[in-house]
């Protein structure tokens, strides 16, 4: 592998490097924001940072397909404590609306401010003079601060991919203020929804209205999924052949329901099949003629909640089934792996109505992904209000999914919605998600954030300057 170039003056740092480990060689990881951030690096000759996936030595910088990879070590001690313990054990349900309840464990709290740390150490040995750099997601919300103690003439973006709860709930935080500190240490803080930014401009407003920083650039930038890639591969003659061998081996059902989620208390899945369970049970649908299909991607499991949430999924699953199945005909048909991004749009192509009955999502990218699939296609969406993804598909069935009765409604309205009112509707959420793909999103948030003008640059400092210059209150967090 070759070494990397050691100064780049594009940035992105994410818990992830977009690759995967394929026993002896790297290949490009699935996912929505690799295909909309890999061009951009790649355009740039920049450089990516982020936790190679693996408990091993540290891997040096290499290039792959056009990028700079920068892989940030962890160890197994480190990542439970910092990923699966502050990152998901408590943030994450925070900013969850408190779905479970979260656990402040200090010693969760120092892996995350050391391991972000880690990270911002990584971005001030890679970035150039000047470098403009893009922090994602609340597993980082440190390193924006952090790398503006060490350099401050580099421009600054941080995107939460996740919804930012209300001040009543993130002021239970026990480290809020440092959090919204290190959040401001950005130039540009992008998120989901108009909401989502207003939450954190009152966290400011109560936490840290007397932090010494500029005041940076707050705003909703709605990510969406790259159009053309679903388009091809729901055009493909492969494809469509696994959607047609899905619903046969279904037995063909008039109507298939799909979900499909990673298996995440927030994505509400127990809630959407006791919908359905009583849709059956009060002969609204019929077992002889409807299939539910919940896809649950396995997630995080080595955490309590999400093992609970697996039993109680399984459960339901199992009640249905014994309830209405009939020898050779299953009702529920419920599959806990993943799938490769074309069996997700062959599923998206077998079925008739897509269930999202989130309790809480920064976004939903599920629903935009279904939509894009069924382009010149019927089909239906029921789509949680809680969803980011609401505010943009304004022709979705839209239900409050903790009220079992209207979800169940919306579910029955969307499985009885005439096939020309089903076009007409796809058509414009298709529309609307063509408008503003995932490309748009990223061109958008990096013109914003190259617009802005960080405090060194206009002081004159020098490169010089900044690699000398060490803070020693950051010190304890290595």
């Amino acid at each position: 592998m070759a070494e990397t170039n050691p100064e780049h003056s594009f940035i992105v740092v994410a818990n992830r490097l977009p690759v995967d480990r394929c026993e002896d060689t790297w290949q490009t990881a699935p996912g929505g924001l690799v295909s909309a951030l890999a061009p951009i690096v790649k355009a740039e000759r920049g450089a990516w940072i982020g936790w190679a996936g693996a408990f091993v030595e540290a891997v040096a910088p290499f290039e792959f397909d056009q990028m700079s990879l920068v892989p940030v070590p962890l160890s197994h001690a480190e990542h439970r404590d910092y990923y699966e313990g502050f990152s998901n054990g408590v943030l994450w349900p925070l900013y969850h609306d408190l779905i479970v309840t979260p656990q402040y464990h200090r010693t969760w709290w120092r892996a995350y401010r050391a391991i972000n740390f880690r990270f911002a150490q990584a971005v001030v040995r890679t970035a150039a003079f000047g470098a403009t750099i893009w922090v994602h997601d609340y597993h980082l919300q440190l390193v924006p601060h952090m790398i503006r103690l060490l350099r401050p003439d580099v421009r600054i973006g941080f995107f939460n991919h996740i919804a930012f709860p209300p001040v009543e709930l993130f002021g239970q935080l026990p480290w809020r203020r440092e959090v919204v500190e290190g959040l401001l240490g950005a130039d540009v803080i992008g998120f989901q929804r108009s909401s989502d930014a207003e939450n954190f401009r009152a966290a400011v407003r109560k936490f840290a209205a007397d932090a010494d920083a500029p005041s940076p650039l707050i705003e909703a930038f709605p990510i969406s999924v790259d159009t053309e890639a679903i388009r091809q591969a729901a055009d493909s003659e492969s494809v469509a052949r696994t959607a047609t061998q899905i619903r046969r081996d279904l037995g063909d059902p008039d109507i298939l329901m799909l979900g499909i989620d990673r298996l995440d208390y927030t994505k509400g899945i127990p809630h959407r099949l006791r919908a359905f369970d009583e849709l059956l049970a009060d002969d609204l649908l019929s077992p002889k003629t409807t299939n539910f299909l919940q896809v649950a991607v396995p997630s995080r499991e080595g955490i309590a909640a999400y093992q609970d949430l697996r039993d109680e999924v399984e459960r339901l699953v199992g009640r249905i089934n014994g309830r209405f199945a009939t020898p050779g005909r299953g009702i529920v048909q419920y599959s806990h792996h993943s799938y490769s991004f074309e069996d997700t749009v062959a599923l998206y192509l077998a079925a008739d109505v897509l269930v999202v009955s989130s309790l809480r999502d920064g976004m939903n990218l599920v629903a935009k992904e279904f939509v894009t699939a069924r382009r010149n296609r019927a089909g239906a969406l029921v789509l949680s209000e809680f969803a980011g993804a609401v505010d943009e598909l304004e022709q979705a069935i839209v239900v409050n999914p903790h009220d079992i009765s209207e979800l169940k409604n919306g579910m029955h309205q969307a499985a009885c919605l005439d096939d020309t009112q089903a076009r007409e509707r796809i058509a414009a959420m298709t529309a609307t998600v063509e408008d503003h793909d995932v490309h748009r999103w990223a061109h958008r948030f990096l013109a914003t954030l190259r617009a802005a003008s960080p405090l060194d640059l206009a002081m004159g400092k020098t490169a010089t300057d900044h690699h000398d210059r060490t803070p020693q209150k950051m010190t304890s967090c290595e």
